[in-house]
């Protein structure tokens, strides 16, 4: 089992439960899903990252009213330090120490390439970034909504964008994703498909199947943020179905990744929400299908031969990548690595 001290007289052992407290808030951008998906109080969770605030002389998170709890540059340090850390005691490297404080540097990974990506949330994303120095290659992974991060690639400001449509999307429901890419200019890398649907409690107590059910049962909702490809997904299906936003308690409320909808389910404080198959079997709750999508990076065509891009390409195509994806219920990699053109959206 690995275990941080504190750099100081006392050699004070880290608490066990910060570091899954802080991978849960970094997954979820929520306190309160964090907490339910670790089985810890509000009490006990906030008391640690305020104690470890005053020892480490920086915060570990920041809260934000209406923009959920986000890991600070001392969180996202020590979280990363962690991970290489475990990485280096199953390959048995050598030990590291690092600093949390202000005038810290990320760890980084040598002479392998590295892709600035700004994406929608994804487990087999998240799982590929984590799987460094394996895949060398060096992913700096920001989750945000799908146009979000499509408008960041439109602007140059990524090198790459991560986001996700329906199979079945209608040419109508493609505009505010095309609006970020040009057809001479951008090119799609086959990510994978999965699958998403409601999420509900354990053996489905209400018999759920459709979104009808949760607004005539009058069930409370926790929805995705604006601008992200789920929440749009969320809207289509409204739409098709006939319900409208405003019958569904909860609708206004957000939460901004999969897990983070698991989660509030889970410890009772929704009783559905809309996410990842793989998201729900994760904490053992009941499964709705309700469609099949496909998640995509999207590139400058220029950047193909690069080797960051190369590399990700040959990542996508490794047993290491199909490892990955089997671990992931609802997920499938049958054309992983493919490259295509824009026009691939409405095929």
């Amino acid at each position: 089992m690995l275990a941080w001290q504190l750099d100081s007289a006392r050699r004070e052992t880290l608490d066990p439960r910060l570091l899954p407290l802080l991978e849960a808030i970094a997954a979820s951008e929520s306190l309160s899903a964090a907490i339910g998906a670790c089985g810890v109080s509000y009490r006990a969770a906030w008391g640690m990252l305020r104690d470890y605030h005053r020892k480490l002389n920086a915060p570990l998170v920041h809260m934000q009213r209406g923009r959920g709890t986000r890991l600070a540059p001392a969180g996202m340090r020590l979280l990363d330090a962690h991970r290489t850390a475990q990485m280096r005691l199953a390959r048995v490297l050598p030990p590291l120490g690092i600093e949390v404080g202000e005038r810290a540097r990320p760890v980084r990974a040598g002479s392998s390439p590295r892709l600035r990506i700004a994406a929608s949330h994804d487990l087999a994303l998240a799982a590929l970034r984590d799987a460094q120095p394996a895949t060398a290659l060096e992913l700096e992974l920001a989750f945000m909504g799908s146009l979000d991060a499509l408008r960041l690639f439109d602007e140059g400001r990524v090198d790459a964008a991560g986001f996700h449509v329906a199979v079945d999307v209608q040419d109508e429901a493609l505009g505010p994703f095309l609006r970020c890419l040009h057809a001479s200019r951008d090119r799609l890398i086959r990510f994978v498909d999965r699958e998403q649907g409601l999420i509900l409690p354990r053996g489905n107590p209400a018999r759920v199947r459709s979104f009808r059910d949760v607004a005539r049962k009058g069930l409370r909702f926790v929805n995705r943020q604006q601008g992200s490809g789920t929440r749009l997904l969320v809207e289509r299906m409204l739409a098709e179905q006939r319900v409208a936003p405003g019958s569904l308690r909860g609708y206004a409320s957000e939460e901004f990744t999969h897990p983070a909808v698991a989660a509030t389910v889970a410890s009772g404080a929704a009783d559905a929400g809309f996410g990842l198959r793989a998201a729900a079997a994760e904490l053992r709750l009941a499964f709705v299908p309700c469609v099949r999508e496909r998640y995509y990076v999207a590139v400058r065509a220029a950047a193909i031969a690069t080797p960051a891009v190369a590399r990700l390409i040959e990542v996508l195509d490794s047993a290491l990548f199909a490892r990955i994806v089997r671990q992931l219920p609802g997920y499938r990699r049958d054309t992983s690595g493919a490259v295509a053109r824009i026009g691939a959206l409405s095929t």
